[in-house]
């Protein structure tokens, strides 16, 4: 008789590979871990994963929906550049696993670092490219910004702020959070403020 199907298997996984990524690091998580964890047989895992890296895989697309669905939770659709970069950079300073991934943090991510041959990050930077151009295509950026520009110097200051705490001391939360704050100024200074409709009145 075949064993009955175990309820939300792949988000039981992911969840306790997350959990035991943060904690020791990717190098140090293991399969038999993962599944000791996830309360299941290790040979459940292979039916979801077929080895612990695409697990973290797995994990990295999870978190980048989830990141992309609280930005868009809180802000709808089509923001401006400015609140779509405060809202952005908050929600990736709360998670620890997508900051990991931005920063290429080898005491998370571990070897998996030098296996990413596959352009993901050119294609995440393209793709933000590609949203900064739609922007303007709308009016609602400069036309004299040049997306690919913009795209690396948002990038370059993100990944600033999340290192700074290793490179100048502690910072607190007021601290980063005024950081942000006067990120999204910066990004309000390429942006255009559409006119108000005017109702027929000149």
């Amino acid at each position: 008789m075949p064993r009955p199907l175990i309820a939300d298997r792949r988000d039981r996984i992911l969840d306790s590979a997350e959990a035991l990524v943060l904690d020791r690091g990717f190098d140090a998580m293991s399969v038999a871990a993962v599944a000791a964890r996830a309360g299941i047989g290790k040979g459940a895992v292979y039916l979801e994963f077929e080895s612990k890296r695409d697990i973290l895989d797995a994990l990295l697309r999870r978190a980048t929906a989830r990141m992309q669905a609280r930005v868009s939770g809180e802000l709808g659709e089509n923001p401006p550049l400015s609140d779509a970069y405060r809202a952005a950079v908050r929600v990736l300073l709360e998670d620890r696993l997508m900051t990991a991934a931005f920063l290429d943090d080898r005491g998370v991510l571990g070897s998996h670092v030098d296996t990413v041959t596959d352009g993901r990050y050119r294609a995440r930077h393209e793709g933000v490219v590609a949203w900064l151009r739609s922007l303007q295509e709308r009016g609602m950026l400069l036309d004299d910004v040049d997306p690919e520009h913009l795209a690396l110097a948002l990038s370059s200051a993100t990944i600033g702020l999340l290192s700074a705490a290793k490179l100048i001391g502690p910072i607190t939360p007021a601290q980063l959070e005024g950081a942000v704050e006067a990120l999204g100024r910066m990004a309000a200074s390429v942006e255009l403020v559409p006119s108000p409709p005017t109702n027929g009145v000149t």
